[in-house]
C-alpha cells in the first residue's frame, strides 16, 4: 500500500484525478446555485475557492508529473487549500449550529485581496449574496459546510498520507 501511494504523484492520472474531482465540486456548486437556486453566502465562496485552489493546484503536476517542482507546487497548493477549506467549513459549521445564528452576520462581500476582486470580475461565480446561518440544504442531516468539512478533511489526509508514503519511500532510495 506505501509503495502504491508513493508512486501516485509520478502518475499523470493521479493528479487527473484530484484536478477532475475539484472541477466536478465546482460544478455541482453551480448547479445548486443556478439549478435549485440556493444562494451562496461569504464561507461558500470561501470555500469555493479554496475548491478551486486545489483543482488549480493539481494542474501543475498534471502538464508535468516527473518534474520535481511541478510535484511540489501540487502538493504545497493541495495541502494548504485543504486545510484552509476545512478551517472555512468549520467555521461556516459553527454559524450554522450556533443557538442564535441570526446573531452571526456574515460579511457583505469575500475577503479577496483588493488587487484581485474576484466577486466583482466574475460575480456569477464568485457573489455571496446568501446568509451564513441559513441551512437551505441538507442530506441525511449534514448541512452543505458539513459535506465540505468532511471532502476537505479527505482532501488534507490524502495529501499527508500520500507525501509521507513518497518522503518515506525517498528516504529508503
Amino acid at each position: 500500500m506505501l509503495n502504491f501511494l508513493a508512486k501516485l504523484p509520478a502518475k499523470r492520472g493521479a493528479w487527473a484525478l484530484l484536478a477532475g474531482s475539484c472541477f466536478g465540486l465546482l460544478a455541482a456548486a453551480l448547479f445548486f446555485q443556478y439549478q435549485m437556486g440556493l444562494e451562496p453566502c461569504v464561507k461558500c465562496i470561501e470555500q469555493r475557492t479554496a475548491v478551486l485552489a486545489i483543482g488549480l493546484a493539481a494542474l501543475v503536476p498534471l502538464v508535468a508529473p516527473q518534474v520535481v517542482w511541478a510535484r511540489l507546487v501540487g502538493y504545497v497548493g493541495w495541502l494548504l487549500a485543504a486545510v484552509w477549506g476545512w478551517r472555512i467549513a468549520t467555521s461556516h459549521l459553527e454559524i450554522q449550529n450556533a443557538e442564535n445564528n441570526w446573531l452571526f452576520v456574515c460579511d457583505m462581500y469575500p475577503g479577496f485581496p483588493s488587487w484581485m476582486p474576484l466577486h466583482e470580475w466574475i460575480p456569477s461565480f464568485f457573489a455571496a449574496p446568501g446568509q451564513c446561518g441559513e441551512i437551505d440544504w441538507q442530506f441525511v442531516g449534514i448541512s452543505m459546510p458539513g459535506w465540505m468539512q468532511i471532502l476537505f478533511a479527505a482532501y488534507a489526509i490524502a495529501a499527508v498520507l500520500i507525501i509521507l508514503a513518497r518522503l518515506l519511500k525517498l528516504r529508503r532510495l
